[in-house]
């Protein structure tokens, strides 16, 4: 699922506690505690996205394993960092392949253009064949 799907807000406090198996009531409070930040409607509702259900299962599954809340906040806050750092380091990757594959078409370019009189009279075959008989590659 994409991350604005994701992200979208859909489900009201009484779906949200039933999937996640909380009380709506440990819903408000972890909200009030900044642990989850549900949108909210032009009524004023709680309305969770996947990302938030997502979030309060963790909360869930981190608590039932003993952290305390104060615990929860500092792990969640390093996940967050950690998800961010690893965005940043796929748009890094992602740049760094372009000008990969940009470096390399200038040198093809440039082994293309050594191998052509200035003039423009090369036939195409004959610059083929140098390029293949002095060992170039395509």
């Amino acid at each position: 699922m994409a991350q604005e799907g994701r992200d979208k807000p859909l489900y009201m406090i009484s779906v949200a506690a039933e999937l996640t198996g909380m009380h709506p009531q440990t819903l408000r409070v972890y909200e009030s505690k900044g642990l989850v930040n549900p949108k909210r409607s032009g009524g004023n509702t709680r309305l969770y996205s996947q990302s938030d259900i997502e979030r309060l299962e963790l909360i869930n599954q981190l608590t039932d394993e003993g952290i305390n809340l104060a615990g929860v906040v500092r792990i969640l806050d390093m996940k967050e960092r950690a998800d961010e750092r690893e965005r940043e380091l796929d748009r890094l990757r992602e740049r760094l392949r372009r000008a990969e594959d940009e470096l390399h078409e200038l040198r093809m370019q440039k082994k293309i253009t050594a191998l052509a009189p200035r003039d423009g009279s090369a036939d195409p075959q004959q610059v083929l064949r140098g390029l293949l008989e002095g060992g170039g590659r395509l």
